[in-house]
């Protein structure tokens, strides 16, 4: 039997010349970068719960609803009614009418329903709106200038279809 050489603890390693990177070898090897997560799709309804609730001529409450995003087209095509031309207060009415998709049980709700709600349930509703077409908020963080003390600022109009 044969006994080949192995080095001793005591002799020192000789450590062999890492190989030179070959310039013609091409791209590098790198790991792969991590999958982007899926986008998540636009939500463009949002439910609610009217505080008193709309009253139907039967007597029904009905206070969950659904109300859309609007689109340019729905704060626009108000300002021509006339109603909206007279008293510019009914904006909203009419701007609510074209963007909650359902009330309860109701087949349809329109201007005439939103019109015809506790003046409680229509500022909710004007409130809402502001919040879903606002990304979420309307309300900005400042700083007082004078004592440094933070607070927020209500950046909604006075009335729907403003800023």
């Amino acid at each position: 039997m044969r006994r080949t050489a192995s080095r001793s603890a005591a002799a020192p390693a000789v450590a062999e010349p890492a190989p030179e990177p070959d310039a013609w070898s091409g791209p590098e090897q790198t790991a792969a970068p991590a999958p982007a997560p899926a986008p998540q799709p636009l939500r463009t309804e949002f439910e609610f719960e009217l505080p008193r609730g709309y009253v139907d001529d039967s007597g029904t409450v009905h206070r969950h609803g659904v109300m859309r995003l609007a689109t340019a087209r729905d704060e626009l095509i108000p300002l021509r009614d006339v109603r909206v031309q007279e008293n510019p207060a009914y904006l909203s009415v009419v701007l609510l009418g074209r963007v909650i998709t359902q009330l309860g049980t109701l087949s349809m709700v329109h201007d005439g329903v939103v019109e015809n709600m506790f003046a409680s349930d229509l500022a909710f509703l004007q409130d809402f709106y502001r919040q879903v077409n606002a990304e979420g908020h309307t309300r900005a963080a400042v700083t007082c200038p004078h004592c440094e003390e933070p607070f927020e600022v209500e950046l909604g109009g006075s009335r729907l279809g403003e800023s």
